[in-house]
This record gives structure tokens, sequence and C-alpha cells, in this order.
């Protein structure tokens, strides 16, 4: 019986190394896909999907746990429903539902960054949240939708949580402009430590329930949140 008992507990130790390896595989391989100019987001939406089952995303998750709204959202699983453009283009001209409806729309962007995730821990919620509020970060915080400006956006979660696909996505940046665009180095330094300190300076964003007041001017959230926008041209 007790060999019986160790045989099952080494098998399962064997079955979780080979997963961590697999694991890593799959971000190895969608980070050099990256690196190598893939523009696409199925190489993001890969690496997302093994990163959350890391051990760097579960100290991400028990960081953010620490604030009591976070917590309260990750222990209720909140997901706001399909955010509905259409609809938001009713909303007030001045309000974040408007604004942000006008940002996808012009943008051609698919709201939906986050359903072919299975929410099964507390690591996918949060990057299932995430995806949903990604677009949402962008017009809070001012940050645009160019690469150098993505990366200025994932340098901003640094300072809120460790969140691991920001390193991962920063890491790939500066390898990529370092080897292939040398010239946007500095502008992409620059971002990055503009995010990293407007991050800083903001209230927790992922706490935010941002669906439950659309018409809430978007002014008025950047005020609460003490968020100073990045004005256009930087």
């Amino acid at each position: 019986m007790y060999q019986q008992i160790l045989d099952t507990k080494l098998l399962s130790a064997t079955e979780i190394q080979q997963q961590s390896h697999f694991q890593l595989l799959v971000v190895f391989k969608s980070f050099f896909a990256l690196l190598s100019g893939d523009e696409g987001l199925q190489s993001v939406g890969e690496m997302s999907t093994a990163m959350v089952k890391t051990s760097a995303f579960a100290l991400a998750a028990n960081h953010l746990k620490r604030d009591p709204a976070s917590a309260e959202l990750i222990r209720d699983r909140y997901m706001a429903p399909p955010h509905d453009l259409k609809a938001l283009l009713h909303c007030p001209q001045d309000s974040l539902g408007y604004i942000y409806a006008s940002h996808m729309t012009a943008q051609n962007f698919d709201p939906d960054l986050y359903s072919y995730l299975e929410i099964d821990s507390d690591a996918s919620y949060i990057e299932a949240r995430l995806g949903q509020t990604h677009d949402i970060w962008h017009v809070i915080t001012g940050f645009d939708t160019s690469g150098i400006g993505e990366i200025g956006l994932q340098a901003f979660h640094l300072p809120q949580f460790p969140y691991p696909m920001a390193t991962m996505l920063i890491a790939n940046s500066l390898m990529s402009s370092t080897l292939l665009a040398p010239e946007e180095l500095p502008q992409l330094l620059n971002e990055i430590a503009r995010g990293m300190e407007m991050g800083k300076a903001t209230k927790l964003l992922f706490a935010q329930k941002w669906e439950q007041a659309w018409d809430k001017p978007l002014a008025n959230w950047q005020k609460e949140l003490g968020i100073e926008p990045i004005n256009e041209g930087h």
C-alpha cells in the first residue's frame, strides 16, 4: 500500500514537471514568434494561456488579493456582460462609455479579448478580466495602441501588481528594439519609464467596475483615480 501511494506521488510529480516544461515551450515559442515580428494576437493569446499556470502568475494573484476591492472581484469572478459598442455610442459624448466605444469602433477592434480563456483559477480569472478591460485601460491612461504605446501600458501594470505578461512583453520589446530597430529604443525606454511612473501614482485600476459607470465623464474617472493622461503626440 505504501509503495502504491509513493508511486502515485512520483507519477503526479512527473506529470506536473512535464506540464511545466510544456508551458515553458509554449511561452518560448510565442516569445520568439513575437520577437520575429508576428503582430497578430494569436501568439499573445498562446503565451497568456500558458502563463496563467505559472508560479509567477500565482504570486501576482496573491499580490492583487491584498487589496480588498480586487480580492472581492477575484472571489466573485466578476465579469461584466460583453461590451455592446453600438449601445455605448448612445452614452454622453464626454463619458467613458462613449469615448471607449468610439476608440474601439475607429480602430475596428474586437472587445472580446478574453472569452477563449477557461476561468478555472484566480490567475485565469485575472487574465480574462484584464482582457475584457484592456482597451478601457488604454482610454483611461491615454497610452495609444501603437507598439510602443502598448508597451507603455504594460509598464503601467507593474507598479500596480507584478503582471507576468507585462514583464514578458516588455522584455520582448526591448530585445526586438535593440536588435531590429535600435533607433526606436530611446522612445521605447521613455514610454516604459512614463508607464512605471503613472502606475505608481494611480489607484489600482484592476479594482474598478468600469461597466457600472459607463456614463461617468472620462475626466472624472481620471481625476478620481489620480491619472494625468498622456497628451497625444508624446
